[in-house]
């Protein structure tokens, strides 16, 4: 597994290193003191696993990986504990809290081994996701079950799906339902003239937007009518929307 470190602390950064020799599989091809700097490497150097701070200056762990439109698997490597839950709403490997304890360590680089041994589900197990019918319109009614609770909504009123754990999450009306799916099956259904993969955990549709400014480097935010959060725009999409979306 080739893995790159992400920390501001010189220092953290030579504990985990010197951590990591007791794993052999484990080849540590690049550091990064903050997120620029990491955004580069993960382009160069393309890793299985990234090692990430979540405090950094600039931009924190969490919005380095809201910028990414591909990210390998990450372990979060951290002083403080508050922020375990939100890691695994992005779908870490694992939490580990600084002084980083071997055995910790281990059970995390074991979760890493086996999610990088797994077979691609689409190409072994098709079953398991159906193949995409044909494209919806945004005039289209779907059929939405979250529990006990039922919905048939129109395309059009739905302003945004956004990923919520191993669900996606619909934002209509007053209504906020999870839906077994995955962002990739969604965005391979919707009419993409509408609705727009604004990052690794969003879809939004442009109809709905109320407003839009500029963002840090060079990245858009958006706010959606209706309300909601705000949805901030990758780097790569961020040029791709004002290109799109350009006379």
């Amino acid at each position: 597994m080739n893995a790159l470190l992400v920390d501001d602390s010189r220092l953290a950064r030579t504990e985990l290193r010197h951590l990591l020799r007791a794993f052999p599989e484990v080849t540590v091809v690049g550091e990064a003191r903050h997120a620029e700097e990491a955004r580069t490497l993960l382009l160069e150097l393309q890793p299985d696993l990234l090692f990430l701070d979540i405090h950094m200056p600039g931009e924190t762990g969490f919005e380095l990986l809201a910028s990414l439109d591909t990210a390998p698997h990450v372990i979060f490597t951290t002083a403080y504990d508050e922020y375990a839950l939100q890691a695994f709403e992005v779908n870490a490997l694992d939490y580990l809290l600084k002084p980083i304890q071997e055995n910790r360590l281990s059970a995390a680089l074991a979760k890493a081994r086996a999610k990088l041994a797994a077979p691609v589900p689409a190409a072994t197990s098709p079953e398991q996701e159906e193949a995409p019918a044909a494209p919806l319109t945004e005039q289209d009614q779907v059929f939405v079950k979250d529990g006990e609770r039922c919905w048939f909504v129109r395309l059009s009123d739905i302003r945004l799906f956004e990923i919520s754990g191993s669900y996606t999450q619909i934002y209509f009306d007053q209504h906020r339902p999870l839906i077994p799916r995955t962002l990739q099956h969604l965005e391979q259904r919707l009419d993409p003239r509408v609705f727009f993969r604004a990052n690794r955990q969003q879809i939004i549709n442009l109809k709905w937007v109320e407003s839009i400014e500029p963002w840090f480097s060079n990245t858009l935010k958006i706010r959606l009518r209706g309300g909601g959060p705000e949805v901030e725009v990758s780097r790569q999409q961020s040029a791709r929307f004002r290109e799109m979306l350009s006379l």
